[in-house]
């Protein structure tokens, strides 16, 4: 007989429950663990910056960008030979990063930025420090080349030439007497140097029909521009033009003609630029060219073809 187990019996010890847990990574640490925003946010920081410079270049004019440009524009770290700065001194040259001997320049005064120690401070004075001397290879003009002594001369007759053309153009717009001609005053550049031109109109006009003496305002003009010529030192060259009006002959004779009187009248012009302070050595040409070199081709009746070129020569058109 099999033997009963005894309900009245304590329990047998329970068998040990072996737990299974098993982590599943999915490899990207809960959306990409955040570091997507920190991508966006550089991407936004640099379209902020680009938008902004964009309406920075768009907001300044050409000399404020030419500013920016020269505030960023090394002195002369250009001028140093590819290879020769600290730490690049050839394969194994074993120059020290921190050699003041692998920079060869030395540091210069941009337009905007101050990279010398002031002397107040107990920098160098360029005036008594000989190793500031000579710097500049345009301080000394007997060490300069041709070339860069036609270069600094071109400079110089650019700055002249824009002076005087804002000049003019100034006294245009602030003389009352004179603010109604300044659409009759056409100030271009060609390959002579800058041309001046005043221009006869149907209600304006320099000379009277026929005649050689120049009228009130237009001398007046002439007297403002010669104040502003006197300036520089370069050649004027005029010429006078008239339209293809035939000249009228009062006595009846064929003894003048346009050509004689745009002749005349250029050196009408010349007179009043001399009297003005314009010296006599400075005029390199005066010629008259009649109706050959209208204003406008199409008609050469047109009265804005009768005017006066007055033209400050570059100095190797000289």
């Amino acid at each position: 007989m099999a033997d009963e187990k005894d309900p009245n019996a304590p329990p047998e010890a329970l068998a040990p429950v072996i737990i299974i847990k098993k982590i599943i990574d999915d490899g990207h640490g809960g959306a990409h663990g955040g570091a997507w925003k920190i991508a966006l946010a550089d991407m936004m920081t640099a379209m902020m910056a680009f938008f902004l410079l964009m309406w920075l270049l768009g907001a300044s004019n050409d000399d404020q960008r030419k500013s920016i440009a020269d505030y960023f524009k090394p002195a002369s770290q250009s001028l140093v030979p590819f290879g020769q700065l600290a730490g690049s001194n050839g394969m194994f040259g074993g120059r020290s990063i921190i050699d003041p001997d692998g920079f060869p320049f030395s540091a210069k005064q941009t337009a905007l930025l101050e990279r010398l120690t002031p002397r107040s401070e107990g920098g160098p004075n360029p005036n008594t420090d000989p190793s500031q001397e000579n710097e500049n290879p345009y301080s000394d003009p007997d060490k300069l080349s041709p070339e860069q002594k036609k270069e600094i001369a071109a400079a110089k007759e650019k700055a002249d030439f824009d002076k005087l053309e804002k000049e003019i153009e100034q006294k245009l717009a602030e003389n009352k007497k004179l603010s109604d001609l300044k659409d009759q005053v056409s100030i271009t550049r060609d390959k002579q140097g800058l041309r001046i031109e005043i221009i006869d109109k149907a209600d304006f006009a320099m000379f009277p029909s026929g005649g050689i003496g120049m009228q009130g305002k237009a001398a007046n003009l002439m007297k403002e521009i010669a104040a502003s010529l006197a300036q520089i030192p370069n050649k004027v060259a005029i010429r006078g033009h008239t339209d293809s009006v035939p000249f009228q002959n009062k006595d009846g004779t064929e003894t003048r003609n346009n050509w004689s009187l745009s002749a005349e009248r250029a050196e009408v012009t010349r007179q009043i630029l001399e009297k003005s302070g314009i010296p006599e050595s400075r005029f390199a040409r005066i010629e008259g060219v009649a109706d050959t070199d209208p204003f406008n081709p199409k008609d050469k009746r047109d009265p804005r073809n009768r005017r006066m070129s007055i033209t400050v020569l570059y100095n190797d058109q000289e």
